[in-house]
C-alpha cells in the first residue's frame, strides 16, 4: 500500500483551516455585536465626557428625564463606593461564566435567545468594567428625574435589559431537562 504524504499533509491542512475558519464563523456574529454594542457603550460615555462638565443636566423631557453626568465609584446607588478590587474580581469571575455558559449554549446547537442575552450582558459589564480599569470610577449620565431614578448609563442597561429577560426566559420558556447539557 503505497501512502501519498503530498495528499495527507494537504488533507490535514486542510482540515486545519476548516476547523480555525469553523470556530471563528461560528462566532463570528457573537464578536461582532459583542463589539458593536461594547463601541455604542463607549462611544456614549466618550461624547459625555467631551461635551459636558461633570454634575451638568441637559434636560431632554422636562421634568422627566435628562442627560446628567455623574462618575460613580461603586454600584447601582453608589453602594460599595471605591471598592474597585472587589468590582474587578466580580467583573472577570462575571465575565468568565458568562463565556463559558455562552459556548456551552453554542455547543448544544440551541438556546439562540439566551445567547444573544449573554452577548447583551457580557457587553454590559465589560463597558463598566473598562470604566473602572481607565478611571477607577463608571461614567453614568442617563436619569429618570421624574421617578428619581439613580443615574445609570447604556451598559446597565445592557446588564438589566439581558438579565431580566434572560429569568423570564428560564423561568416561563425552558424545562430543567432543557439544561442536562450543561451537567455534562
Amino acid at each position: 500500500m503505497i501512502i501519498d504524504e503530498t495528499n495527507m499533509e494537504q488533507s490535514k491542512e486542510t482540515n486545519l483551516n476548516r476547523t480555525r475558519k469553523g470556530i471563528a464563523g461560528s462566532y463570528l456574529p457573537a464578536i461582532i455585536s459583542f463589539v458593536l454594542l461594547l463601541g455604542l457603550d463607549q462611544v456614549t460615555k466618550y461624547w459625555i465626557t467631551h461635551n459636558m462638565e461633570l454634575s451638568a443636566s441637559i434636560p431632554i423631557i422636562k421634568g422627566v428625564f435628562e442627560i446628567h453626568y455623574i462618575q460613580n465609584p461603586g454600584a447601582a446607588w453608589g453602594i460599595l463606593a471605591n471598592q474597585q478590587i472587589l468590582f474587578y474580581v466580580i467583573t472577570v469571575f462575571a465575565l468568565a461564566v458568562g463565556i463559558w455558559f455562552y459556548v456551552r449554549c453554542k455547543q448544544s446547537g440551541s438556546f439562540h435567545d439566551l445567547r444573544a442575552l449573554v452577548i447583551l450582558i457580557l457587553a454590559g459589564a465589560a463597558g463598566n468594567f473598562i470604566d473602572r480599569l481607565r478611571f477607577r470610577y463608571v461614567i453614568d449620565f442617563i436619569y429618570v428625574k421624574l421617578i428619581d431614578f439613580p443615574v445609570f448609563n447604556i451598559a446597565d442597561c445592557y446588564a438589566t435589559i439581558g438579565f431580566l429577560l434572560m429569568a423570564v426566559l428560564v423561568l416561563f420558556k425552558y424545562k430543567e431537562e432543557d439544561f442536562e447539557h450543561f451537567r455534562k
